[in-house]
């Protein structure tokens, strides 16, 4: 074989026989898919069977989690808002108002305490809850 045969044999070579060859360099990926591998297995820690052991489960599993968590501290904030209504209408019920006429009056005296605050007032001093309905009734000024 001529030497211009060669040329054409070799892997690299293309069909331009003056042309230099620019071969990328070779990209090794053991260190990021370790760090990857072991990122996921450690946020898969403490799950079920393979969830915890082998990869793709644990993958899916961290996802599915990622994904409840991101949800939930939405679904969280509701709850709370829910329980401190709950407990404002008992304490309200407890005091001959609804609901909806304390925190129509509170408004309209002015009063800006958030539903957090006044059901921790319910709950500790129904004394100052009873003030905040009197000024909410209009019986008296804030």
């Amino acid at each position: 074989m001529k030497s211009e045969e060669c040329f054409h044999l070799t892997p690299y070579a293309s069909h331009y026989k003056d042309e230099e060859i620019k071969v990328m360099p070779r990209v090794k990926r053991s260190l990021t898919a370790h760090k990857k591998r072991r990122k996921i297995l450690k946020a898969a820690k403490g799950f079920f069977l393979s969830r915890n052991r082998l990869l793709r489960t644990a993958t899916e599993a961290v996802n599915h989690a990622m994904a409840y968590a991101y949800r939930d501290r939405r679904v969280r904030k509701r709850d709370f808002r829910k329980l401190w209504i709950a407990r404002i209408s008992a304490a309200a019920r407890l005091n001959e108002i609804s609901y909806s006429r304390l925190i129509d009056g509170m408004h309209k005296a002015g009063v800006e305490i958030d539903r957090k605050i006044l059901s921790e007032l319910a709950i500790h001093d129904p004394r100052g809850f009873s003030e905040i309905v009197t000024i909410a009734k209009g019986e008296r000024t804030a």
